[in-house]
Formats: C-alpha cells, structure tokens, sequence
C-alpha cells in the first residue's frame, strides 16, 4: 500500500517531547511532510536552536517511522530541523499526573475533599501540587490557613514565575492570594479564565506526581480553559449520597467523557456518607442516604475511590486551616489515606491501558 501522510502523522504520535505528556504531532512540531514512493521527508520545528532534545527527536522520529511505516521506508537523513519563536513551549514538563477534582454541583464538600486528597498524596512521599480553580469564591487559603499569605515571583529560564506557597508538603496556588478575602471579584468569564490559566502556566510548580485542579462546581468556562491549556490525565468527581447531588453527577461525568473533551473519570468520592460521633466511632447514620454514591458508581461502570463520613473534626479542621488528613491515625485520616492510595491504583491502571489525554483543540472556524 502507498504511504499517505496521515501514517506518518500516526506514527510521530507515538514520540512524545522529553518530560513531556505530549507528543510532537500535537505540538505542531512535525511540518512540510512529503512522500515520494518510499521516501519521506519533513521539518522538525524547534522554539530554540538550543534545544537540547533535538537529536533524540530526530532518532525517534526516524525509529518511529521505520517501526510503524514500514522498515523499507526512506527517512534517513531525511528530517530536517527548523526553528520558530513562536512555538509553544510543553505546558507543565515535569508534572506526571494532572488531576480534575470536580462537582456536579455545590455544597458537597469538593474542596474539603480535593484539600485533603493532596495531603494525603503527599504523605505518601509524593510530590503534589494544588491549584484553588474557584476563582470567584476561592476558599483554600483558609482551608491551609494561609490567607495572610503572598507568593512572590522568582525568575526561572529568564521567566519570572509565580513560587506556590507550601504547607503541609502541598504547593498551593489560589487566586485568594491575589485579593482581600472581603473583596469579591466581578470578572466576566474570559478574565475568571485568564487568571486561573496564570495560574497554570506562569507559575513554578516545578517536578510534581499529582498536580490537583479544584474545579468551581457545575461545568463552566473554567472547566473548558483546563482542557484547552493542558492535557488532564484523568478526573474525580465528588458527591453525597443525596439524590439531588446524584443526578448532577452523570453531567459532570458526560462532560469529561464527551467525545469533544476526552479526559477518563477516575472514579467517585462519596463525601458526607455517614455521620459518626466522635464519641461513638463505631456507630453510622445516614443522614442523607445510605450509598447513594456507591450505587451510581455501579451503574456508571466506574470506581467509587472512597467514602468520607461527617465528623465533627473535619468541619472544625478546615475552619482552622488543619486538614482532617494530617491526622493519620483519625476516623477521616484514615478514609482520607484509602482514598489517595485508591486514586493511585486508579491512575496506574490509566496510564498502562490508555494513551496520554490531549489537549482540547481550540477551532478556529
């Protein structure tokens, strides 16, 4: 069969820019393909003549071809190598897992939850970054008791970056540092949109495992920002067992599933599920349902990662900027290190069966 250009493409697919989660396809580094019988030919553009990963990607790139083309396929010597200014840098090299933390709809706990998954991530030993996405009503500081805090901006590669604040071995990043805690923000949708990509790509997150997104409730110009700017390697949707939170669950599951977006659900947190007294740690009561979460996992075909119960500690632990999570040995520490250790088996199984998400493509139609 002829060689088309859309087998080369398929291919150069498979060769990703080092430290990076996308390939050199995606990154618009692969130009000018041309195809005479068996010979191939076409341009590497590079941002930088200094790049030092260009003879790496030209052997892949040829490897690659040679592979998945066809072994007798003309390619080498055959690549050449060009520069632009303006081609877009990898978004986040060093960060191996980027995490959408995200709600059908308000009032169920999600940044609770999203604060003490990372945590508890990182009490693992893992690296971890969060970013506080609700940029209309951002509430990490408080839950790191970190209001009064102001990153400052450090200079890396001749960038000035945005340095995360760290507590708890957890870099923080919220548009609540930026703001008095009294002043509310009235920004339309591209400017909420600008500010949190900031946050993204002008800050120095450095070498992370797990970098969480807490997503603003619902499905917003936020959510589609997130997509648009880096790929995300999978989402966890946060719920009560209550079936009016339930039924906003299989949009958000939709949402991240639809064929536009891409990005695999990793799985469902049943947060709220039983309420324990402190005196009573063996007792539960389902004040809002029994399993509600566990059964809608069951039918979506998805993991339930974890059920957080309703204890006294974890509401007066986010008010002092104490996550429940830093108490190991707790009722919520310990549902909290399930959760993470059930998100890390989930990620695991991600990334050996499936492909790295892409970014959502932006038309220009």
């Amino acid at each position: 069969m002829p060689i088309i250009p859309k087998n080369i493409t398929d291919a150069l697919r498979e060769v990703n820019y080092p430290g990076s989660n996308e390939n050199i396809v995606s990154l618009d580094m692969v130009q000018e393909i041309r195809i005479a019988g068996k010979k191939v030919s076409f341009s590497l553009v590079f941002q930088r003549s200094d790049d030092p990963h260009i003879q790496i990607l030209v052997d892949s790139s040829e490897k690659a071809i040679l592979k998945l083309v066809g072994p007798d396929t003309e390619i080498a010597g055959n690549i050449s190598v060009k520069f632009l200014h303006n081609l877009q840098r990898p978004i986040l090299p060093e960060v191996k897992n980027i995490i959408a933390v995200a709600s059908g709809k308000g009032g169920v706990g999600k940044s609770t939850v999203a604060v003490n998954l990372a945590v508890a991530l990182a009490n693992t030993g893992a690296k971890v970054g969060l970013i506080d996405a609700d940029i209309y009503g951002p509430s990490i500081p408080k839950m790191f008791a970190s209001e009064g805090a102001l990153p400052f901006a450090i200079k890396v590669d001749g960038r000035e970056l945005i340095e995360p604040i760290e507590k708890y071995g957890v870099k923080i990043l919220s548009i609540g540092f930026f703001v008095a805690p009294n002043d509310p923000l009235v920004w339309r949708g591209p400017m909420a949109s600008n500010a949190f990509k900031q946050l993204i790509t002008g800050s120095n997150w450095g070498e992370l495992d797990y970098l969480l997104i807490d997503l603003p409730p619902g499905t917003s110009d936020i959510h589609l920002t997130l997509v648009q700017t880096v790929p995300v390697t999978g989402a966890v949707i946060v719920t009560t067992p209550q079936q009016v939170a339930l039924a906003d669950v299989i949009k958000g599951v939709n949402m991240f599933q639809g064929k536009s977006v891409d990005v695999p659900v990793l799985g469902i947190v049943e947060n709220m599920a039983w309420f324990t007294p402190a005196e009573l740690p063996e007792n539960k009561y389902y004040i809002f349902g029994k399993e509600g979460g566990k059964k809608l996992a069951d039918e979506l075909g998805l993991k339930l990662l974890g059920q957080i119960p309703i204890v006294q500690s974890i509401c007066e632990g986010g008010d002092e900027g104490i996550p429940a999570a830093t108490h190991t040995d707790s009722l919520t520490g310990i549902a909290f290190a399930e959760l993470a250790d059930n998100l890390i088996e989930q990620l695991d199984l991600r990334n050996k069966n499936f492909k790295p998400t892409e970014k959502v493509k932006v038309s220009k139609k």
